[in-house]
């Protein structure tokens, strides 16, 4: 997919409001992961990561931000959504954004150990589930990889336990 300039402006905007939940949970001690669900250019919910604070392991800041909107919007069905997220989903929120017929994903960093949207399978876009997601990934994925980068640096200077790091190089 080929985007203008000002398109590419319009994502990185709505981008770096999943970077600054990213940054809210990287403060609290959770992995920095955030995503933002918008709707006809109006945001329905921002989330980060929160498994250790609830502690709960599907409270993936995707699974939060999906759960708000359709309860904004009073539907499952995802279908006018973006949804923003900093870090390629795993298996789990693909398919949770496959359950939610999301109209569009972009992402920021890929993950190579545990993406789901093309990394290490590809979920969203697999023939074998009627889907109509488009996706975008690469979105300003430098930022959002310095921060999970920087995040399991902190873990491991401070001896804290570095569980589920799935960044390259982690």
């Amino acid at each position: 997919m080929i985007l203008g300039p000002k398109l590419i402006e319009y994502h990185e905007n709505y981008m770096r409001l999943a970077l600054a939940a990213a940054q809210r949970a990287y403060d609290l001690g959770e992995t920095p992961v955030g995503a933002v669900a918008v709707y006809r250019d109006m945001v329905l919910a921002t989330s980060h990561n929160r498994r250790e604070i609830l502690p709960d392991p599907t409270a993936h800041a995707e699974i939060l931000a999906l759960q708000k909107a359709a309860q904004d919007l009073n539907n499952w069905r995802l279908t006018d959504v973006t949804l923003y997220v900093t870090l390629e989903p795993c298996i789990m929120c693909a398919g949770a954004i496959l359950q939610a017929r999301l109209g569009r994903l972009v992402f920021g960093a890929y993950d190579p150990k545990a993406g789901a949207v093309g990394s290490v399978t590809d979920i969203i876009r697999t023939p074998l589930f009627p889907n109509n997601t488009e996706v975008l990934g690469g979105i300003l994925a430098d930022r959002s990889s310095e921060l999970l980068s920087n995040f399991f640096a902190d873990k491991r200077r401070d001896g804290r336990e570095v569980e589920g790091a799935r960044l390259e190089g982690e």
